[in-house]
Parts: structure tokens; C-alpha cells; sequence
């Protein structure tokens, strides 16, 4: 046979864990100082600007539009 498990015991332990990965997630997210997030959004808009300055546009062509 099978151990016996209390359910009220287990689902308050999954309920433990759901709210511990939820606060490591948070503490990635908005445990950082503000020098720290200010630099990362630099770097990402000076990615962007990187990004868009290499953009090529599709040439247009100057074939008729069939309708």
C-alpha cells in the first residue's frame, strides 16, 4: 500500500513553493537599485539605436500593381 498523505499539508506545501518562485522572480525584477536599472535601460536603447540605425528597407519596385 501507499503512504497516506494529508491533503490540507500538501497543498498548503505547493502553495509554499508557488509564492517562493513568485518572490525570487520579484526580487530579480524589482530588487535593484536605481543606478542598476538606469544603466541597463541605456544599454538597451543604445542596443536599439544600434539596431535601427542597420535597418534596410525592402526596395519598392516600380512594377505595376496588378488589381
Amino acid at each position: 500500500m501507499g503512504t497516506v498523505i494529508n491533503f490540507r499539508q500538501a497543498e498548503k506545501k505547493i502553495t509554499r513553493r508557488k509564492k517562493d518562485k513568485l518572490a525570487s522572480e520579484n526580487r530579480i525584477i524589482f530588487g535593484r537599485k536605481k543606478s542598476e536599472k538606469t544603466l541597463s535601460k541605456k544599454e538597451k536603447a543604445a542596443l536599439n539605436t544600434h539596431l535601427d540605425e542597420h535597418k534596410t528597407d525592402a526596395p519598392e519596385t516600380d512594377a505595376p500593381k496588378e488589381e
